[in-house]
């Protein structure tokens, strides 16, 4: 089913594109097809089509993670892909491009890409699953899981159903588990009779976007897939250092607006410095504007959406994430990427690395300005919020990819939207 809703997504989203071309070469050239005419480019085109393509893939690539929701940020991911693309290809050729054909090509993609999107998110899906396992904490957040419907828990050591289970359900066991001899030649029986069988870790991750931190042994489940992706890692810095390099102009206009109105709002430096740890443990120095009154960090304390400490425009920034936009600054000092764990203060560190196991993995990576956490979970401002949070920051440590990180950051684009998750 997966499968499916993935490639009804890839259809819709190509056809899409297509249909904005032709209505964007109608309204622009008084004509449907953008290849003729005097004013026709095939290097515009080409741009438009290649890029939109290429976002295509990549975000159905970057969906194939896990269950493949409708999601508004691969809608704005593929857009930008393909504003992106184009972009480059016209600088380069120095060809003939009409800013009313793209323009009217990337509202109606974007208009057509987030319509269809909001009609399938009324119709959810769903996989029927039946548990064998004793973890009440791993059954409850699949409860809460979107796209699963958990049709009956199995008690890994109780009795067996009398009945065969229900045609198209997905048998999710436990195997941390000790099975009775009953229900061992009961999962057995299933797999024979053609039933689907999963780890309840797989179902889990799949379902929910997070790491089960209850079946880590002693963390080579995370350095062994870790290690497998060692490429990626190490070309990620040659990544963000150009992506970082592509929007500087742009950061830094904003970047000095942004520092005039802080400095105008209250007294104090506009930028702000702190020290977080990160690869490796390592210290660094993170940067920010202020959006707190100076004195505010005198103690390590979570914030919060009423915190009596930020700023007026510190709030805002805040809501809308500018206040992080010096990071950008640690990236090509190699102290940040792009996307990772969010960097921590060394006091909660210290306090977590003691209460909250495999903490530490966490700095298996660099850390990053937005990271799987943020986009799924927002900010914690609790231990057990953090606890949350650790597990979707080790599912993130685990399937690290180039797919992934384009996922988190089309999600980024639209938490910055929506504002979701702002402290």
């Amino acid at each position: 089913m997966a499968r499916r809703k993935l490639a009804v997504a890839v259809a819709l989203d190509s056809g899409a594109l297509v249909a904005s071309l032709v209505a964007a070469s109608a309204l622009t050239f008084g004509h449907a097809l953008p290849w003729v005419g005097q004013d026709a480019s095939w290097v515009m085109l080409g741009g438009l089509a290649g890029g939109g393509f290429l976002g295509i893939l990549l975000t159905a690539r970057s969906a194939a993670n896990g269950i493949p929701r409708p999601s508004y940020g691969r809608a704005v991911t593929m857009v930008g892909l393909m504003l992106g693309v184009t972009a480059v290809v016209i600088l380069f050729s120095r060809a003939f491009w009409s800013r009313s054909f793209v323009l009217t090509t990337t509202l109606a993609w974007l208009g057509a890409g987030l319509a269809h999107r909001w009609v399938r998110r009324r119709r959810p899906w769903v996989e029927a699953l039946v548990l064998v396992t004793a973890e009440k904490a791993l059954v409850d957040d699949l409860l809460d899981a979107p796209h699963a419907e958990v049709i009956t828990v199995l008690d890994p050591a109780g009795v067996v159903p009398e009945r065969p289970l229900p045609m198209g359900v997905i048998l999710g066991v436990d195997l941390r588990a000790v099975l009775s001899d009953d229900m061992a030649r009961f999962v057995s029986s299933c797999s024979l009779a053609g039933y689907p069988l999963r780890s309840l870790v797989s179902v889990y991750e799949e379902h929910t976007g997070r790491l089960p931190i209850v079946h880590l042994f002693e963390g080579w489940e995370l350095t062994v897939p870790l290690s497998g992706r060692g490429p990626y890692v190490r070309i990620k810095r040659v990544l963000d250092t150009l992506l970082v390099l592509a929007v500087s102009p742009l950061a830094v206009l904003l970047g000095v607006m942004i520092a005039i109105a802080v400095r105008i709002d209250s007294r104090g430096p506009a930028i702000f410095k702190q020290r977080r740890i990160g690869l490796e443990g390592g210290v660094f120095t993170l940067y920010k504007f202020r959006t707190m009154r100076t004195d505010a960090d005198r103690e390590a304390r979570f914030a919060s959406k009423t915190d009596d400490r930020l700023t007026r425009v510190g709030r805002f920034l805040r809501l809308i994430r500018a206040d992080e936009l010096p990071q950008l600054w640690n990236v090509l000092r190699g102290d940040l990427s792009l996307v990772g764990p969010r960097p921590e203060q060394g006091p909660f560190v210290d306090r977590f690395s003691e209460t909250i196991p495999f903490y530490t993995h966490r700095h298996l990576v660099r850390p990053g300005i937005t990271g799987w956490a943020q986009v799924n979970f927002g900010y914690a401002d609790s231990e057990a919020d953090t606890v949350e949070k650790l597990s979707f920051d080790l599912y993130y440590i685990k399937h690290v990819s180039p797919w992934l990180d384009v996922e988190i950051l089309g999600k980024s684009v639209w938490t910055v939207l929506s504002g979701y998750g702002a402290r």
